[in-house]
C-alpha cells in the first residue's frame, strides 16, 4: 500500500474514531496521528486475532478499531 493511501486512511480512520468516540477530534494533524497510529494497532491486533484485513475497506476497518481503542486510553489518561 502506498504512503499517500496509509495516510488517507489514518486521516478517515482518526476522523471516524472521533465521531464513534463522540469526541471533537485532534485536528487534521492530531486525527492523522491518531489515525496511523490507529491503523498499526488495529493490524496488530486483528492480526494476533487471526484476522487480516483484505483491501481497502477491511484496512479502514481494523485502523479505525485501533484509532477507537488509542482514543479509548488517551481519554483515560487524560482525565486522570
Amino acid at each position: 500500500m502506498g504512503i499517500i493511501v496509509f495516510l488517507i486512511v489514518g486521516i478517515v480512520a482518526g476522523f471516524l474514531a472521533g465521531k464513534i468516540m463522540k469526541g471533537k477530534g485532534f485536528g487534521l494533524v492530531g486525527d492523522l496521528v491518531v489515525g496511523v497510529i490507529g491503523a498499526w494497532l488495529g493490524g496488530w491486533i486483528f492480526g494476533m486475532l487471526g484476522f487480516l484485513p483484505v483491501g481497502i475497506i477491511g484496512t479502514l476497518i481494523s485502523a479505525t478499531a485501533g484509532a477507537v481503542i488509542l482514543l479509548f486510553v488517551i481519554r483515560l489518561f487524560k482525565k486522570a
